[in-house]
């Protein structure tokens, strides 16, 4: 069926939309991934759903009609699954130094994201100057975890259909859902798999909670670093962690309070080689790794191991 029924529900404005019940928001996303709509009607969709704004269950159906046409990354013990759609504007991108001190603390880590952002420094561009392409296909996760405990998986190779509803925002200026279930990804099968989100906007983490708690995801949410699933590593940000939609009180943190009393030594620019030079150089104990990101790493080991992971 068509679409238009849809869009005349969430097309009137921020006033005037009526959200989709999960029935339906599963059958939009379907048509949508599925390349049975018009470029008109996906437009409609990307700005209609920008104005209005999603609901747990829009989401929800969004998710499970993605899940459905994912190619899933197979592994035998949990993994920590990072989301990473945003990129470096005027900060260092620090994915990469995150990802590499939980690989290093035991962890399974899968990273997934987009490979070049015209307007941005992607974490992909941070690994390959440290020497960590991303894989080239998902045959290859398996032997780059057993190399460095961590692999960067390209969106593309995980639902080349999302990918290109990502690629929408080029034509339009305008990010969509498709953006938001992206985050929400879960590329893991045969094991748990925890995966870090990260929000810039309040009601955005409380959308995320009420999803843990209704889909009963292991999930981490942070504040994250302009969009980055990464603590600042200037101030401790607001942390928390579900399992199975439970929240796990202990392994919370709230926002350091206070002004910042000393900068902490971060890059000097925020090109990859630069972060990259930085990353290595931290990672070699020539320089304490920020203490945020030492606590979100210790938050994330305890929730894996709650999962049965190291």
């Amino acid at each position: 069926m068509s679409i238009a029924p849809y869009l005349r529900e969430i097309g009137r404005g921020a006033q005037g939309a009526r959200s989709l019940n999960l029935e339906q928001a599963h059958d939009l996303m379907s048509q949508l991934l599925d390349e049975r709509v018009t470029p008109l009607e996906v437009g409609a969709f990307a700005i209609g759903m920008r104005m209005k704004g999603e609901t747990v269950d829009e989401l929800t159906g969004f998710a499970q009609a993605l899940h459905e046409r994912l190619s899933p990354v197979s592994s035998e013990r949990p993994v920590i699954a990072i989301a990473s759609y945003n990129g470096a504007r005027r900060l260092p991108n620090l994915v990469p130094l995150l990802t590499l001190a939980l690989a290093r603390a035991g962890a399974r880590v899968l990273v997934h994201g987009l490979i070049h952002d015209p307007d941005r420094v992607t974490t992909a561009q941070v690994f390959q100057a440290l020497g960590h392409p991303p894989v080239t296909s998902l045959d290859a996760v398996p032997a780059a975890w057993q190399a460095h405990g961590f692999a960067f998986v390209p969106t593309a190779l995980l639902s080349p259909a999302l990918d290109r509803l990502l690629q929408v925002r080029r034509t339009i200026g305008l990010r969509n859902s498709g953006h938001t279930i992206a985050k929400m990804l879960d590329p893991v099968r045969g094991a748990p798999c925890l995966r870090l989100l990260s929000h810039t906007h309040p009601e955005f983490g409380q959308l995320m909670a009420g999803y843990a708690g209704c889909t009963r995801a292991h999930m981490a949410l942070l504040r994250g670093t302009e969009g980055e699933a990464v603590a600042d590593p200037r101030r401790l940000p607001r942390q928390q962690i579900w399992l199975a939609g439970v929240t796990q009180a202990d392994l919370a943190s709230e926002p350091e309070p206070g002004s910042l009393a000393t900068l902490p030594d971060l890059p000097k620019a925020i090109d990859p080689a630069t972060t990259a030079a930085w990353i290595a150089s931290t990672l070699a104990n020539e320089r304490p790794i920020p203490l945020p990101i030492q606590r979100q790493v210790e938050l994330l080991m305890a929730g894996q191991a709650r999962l049965g992971g190291a």
